[in-house]
């Protein structure tokens, strides 16, 4: 069995992380949204290629305000588009960062409950060839996996 996550992160660096994001997310908390299910829905979303078209728009909207609809503002939208561009290189790297942290989680819960998978067969088998003790672990261990009910036998 090959064993890729084999170095453990440090509980200092670990702990130094955490309270950095915690800086982050009081640095940010007062300017971030949370949307519900249903906006994330229904918001039209801003790719790669429509962020090149929001910016077009955006200098055209600046050279000729005379098209501007009359129900929004020019500081409206330079917020929105300021925004929307200035957290791009912020977004990536959480993203990248959560993705990351997500899957070194993953592989080492796998790694970890494959260990235990190992070790509750080995307990069963030396359970069965009556070591002293296994019987104790691997019924504890066991409950984990109750399994269908064993069928009585029906008397005729």
């Amino acid at each position: 069995m090959k064993n890729n996550h084999s170095t453990s992160i440090p509980n200092e660096v670990l702990n130094e992380v955490v309270s950095k994001l915690k800086e982050v997310n009081t640095l940010l908390e007062t300017h971030l949204f949370t949307l519900t299910k249903e906006e994330r829905q229904t918001l039209p979303k801003m790719g790669e290629k429509t962020l090149a078209f929001v910016t077009k728009a955006h200098d055209y909207s600046q050279q000729h305000p005379e098209l501007r609809p009359s129900f929004s503002t020019q500081e409206d939208f330079d917020i929105d588009v300021a925004d929307a561009t200035n957290l791009l290189p912020a977004e990536s790297l959480l993203t990248k960062l959560a993705s990351q942290i997500n899957d070194t989680s993953m592989l080492a819960g796998s790694e970890a409950y494959t260990q235990a998978l190992l070790f509750y067969n080995n307990a069963k088998l030396a359970a069965k060839n009556s070591v002293p003790g296994a019987k104790e672990i691997y019924d504890d261990l066991r409950s984990r996996f109750p399994g269908r009910p064993k069928k009585k036998e029906v008397a005729e």
